[in-house]
C-alpha cells in the first residue's frame, strides 16, 4: 500500500480561512490555495497507509478527551531568521492548542515524532516568499482580528501535486464528526488601507 503523508490541524472557520488564504496568495506564496487556512496540530508526516485506521482510532481518542474552547486570533508576528514564515498569532487557544498536540503525538500513539522547531500555535500568511513580500504580509495584517470556538480538528492527506485534502474531522467530546461550523463570534476584521 506505501506510504501516504498526512497532517492534523485545526481549521480557520469562514470567512476568516478563505479571507486568509486570498491574502496569502496576493502575497505570492504560491502555496496558498494548496493548503486550507489552519493551525497545526502535527506536521506534515509520513506514515503507512495501513496504519491510517489505527491514526483515525487514536484522533477519535484525542477528541473524545478534548473539550471546545476559544480560538482568537490577533496581530502578526515572524519566525524569521529562523524560518520564513510570518504568521497571525493565536491570542486565546494556544494552551489548550498545545496540549491537543501534544496528545497527538503521544510516545504511546501512533504519530509519536519529534518536531523540527517548538511547537508554536500559528496561523501561516507568507512562507517563502521574498522578503519584501514577508515585509508587507506581516504589515498589512497586523491589525487582524478574529474569534471562534474551536469544536475539533481535523486529518488531512497531501496529495502528489502538493495539495492537502480533508480525510476527516474530529468533534471534541466523543461526538462523532464535527458539523459544519456555526457563524463565527466575529467576522475577523482587518485594518483601513
Amino acid at each position: 500500500m506505501g506510504t501516504v503523508t498526512i497532517g492534523v490541524s485545526i481549521a480557520v472557520p469562514e470567512p476568516h480561512g478563505s479571507l486568509l488564504q486570498e491574502r496569502r496568495a496576493g502575497f505570492g506564496d504560491a502555496a496558498a490555495h494548496s493548503i486550507p487556512t489552519h493551525v497545526t496540530l502535527l506536521p506534515p508526516t509520513e506514515v503507512e497507509a495501513a496504519e491510517l485506521p489505527a491514526v483515525e482510532a487514536h484522533l477519535t481518542e484525542v477528541a473524545t478527551a478534548g473539550r471546545p474552547f476559544t480560538m482568537r486570533l490577533s496581530g502578526t508576528d515572524t519566525f524569521r531568521p529562523l524560518s520564513p514564515v510570518v504568521y497571525v498569532r493565536v491570542v486565546a487557544g494556544a494552551e489548550e492548542c498545545t496540549r491537543l498536540q501534544q496528545r497527538v503525538r503521544a510516545a504511546s500513539g501512533p504519530l509519536a515524532r519529534e518536531l523540527q522547531f517548538p511547537y508554536h500555535p500559528h496561523v501561516t500568511v507568507a512562507h517563502g516568499i521574498d522578503e519584501a513580500a514577508m515585509d508587507r504580509a506581516q504589515k498589512e495584517l497586523a491589525g487582524y482580528r478574529a474569534e471562534w470556538p474551536c469544536t475539533g480538528f481535523a486529518l488531512h492527506r497531501q496529495d502528489a501535486a502538493g495539495v492537502w485534502h480533508k480525510l476527516r474531522e474530529f468533534a471534541f467530546g466523543g461526538h462523532g464528526t464535527v458539523p459544519p461550523q456555526a457563524a463565527p463570534a466575529d467576522h475577523g476584521t482587518l485594518p483601513a488601507r
